[in-house]
């Protein structure tokens, strides 16, 4: 089954706003906006589907357009049924001149036998800021499935024009990879990707020591940060738990998102 999601955040008036939204079951968008002082938007992508099932394809389309400042949120953990054939997401998303996009998923959850390949091509403009995370985990660990699903594919690619910026490409496949040895997840069973890229001219700080502080308080996981140019940060994290390290992306996330301005000249 194919599912639809489209969001698209305008700017007028110094005000970030949702300008146009589609989507098919079982997707709902829900503005969430707290603080009218704020000029930000803050949306929330809900489900009323219990995960995604085998066939499914998701296809999302975010759009931020010149001087918006987005910040999207998920309801709760996304769970990956057992399947025999696999489901796909395919996500794209654009950051028009001068925007902002902060984005912090739950973690997903395959179960037995899940089988998942999902692609995301994000595009930047000029001044744009983005963060993205994602949070991976082995399964329904209490449940006794720990790496009990049999693939999943995750690749992002950020480019900045028509300049490739970074690419991540994560694939597991417990069945024919002990995922407790060396170069594998060494004993964790959770981890957690964040990418932040600023194509303004601030994105050259150094600022790893400061995400280090952010994170130096967590016990029981192994973290590292690394920026391959000077407009990309990349921080992986090894744990064992879910909600501890969507902590900790919130947390650089909340960080990253409020070095930016409030509002922004279109």
């Amino acid at each position: 089954m194919i599912n639809r999601l489209t969001i698209t955040s305008g700017f007028k008036n110094n005000r970030s706003y949702l300008r146009d939204t589609f989507f098919t079951p079982p997707f709902r968008v829900a503005d969430i906006s707290e603080h009218r002082r704020d000029p930000a938007l803050y949306l929330m992508v809900m489900s009323s589907s219990p995960g995604i099932l085998d066939g499914d394809r998701y296809e999302i389309s975010i759009d931020v357009e010149t001087g918006s400042k987005l910040q999207l949120q998920t309801q709760s953990y996304q769970r990956l049924f057992n399947m025999k054939h696999g489901a796909s997401q395919e996500q794209r998303i654009k950051l028009h001149t001068g925007s902002t996009f902060s984005y912090v998923q739950h973690p997903v959850v395959p179960h037995e036998n899940a089988i998942f390949k999902g692609k995301n091509f994000i595009e930047m403009g000029d001044d744009c800021r983005l963060t993205f995370g994602e949070i991976l985990t082995c399964g329904r660990k209490h449940s006794g499935e720990v790496f009990r699903y049999r693939e999943f594919h995750n690749i992002t690619e950020i480019r900045h024009g028509n300049k490739l910026l970074v690419k991540d490409n994560l694939l597991l496949q417990p069945g024919l990879i002990d995922m407790s040895a060396t170069g594998q997840m060494e004993g964790y069973t959770h981890q957690a990707t964040l990418l932040h890229v600023n194509t303004g001219e601030a994105g050259a700080e150094d600022i790893t020591d400061i995400l280090y502080s952010l994170l130096e308080a967590e016990e029981g996981i192994a973290a590292g940060i690394t920026q391959p140019s000077a407009k990309v940060v990349a921080v992986r994290i090894l744990g064992n738990g879910g909600e501890q390290l969507y902590s900790c992306l919130q947390r650089i996330a909340h960080y990253f998102w409020t070095l930016t301005p409030q509002t922004v000249n279109a």
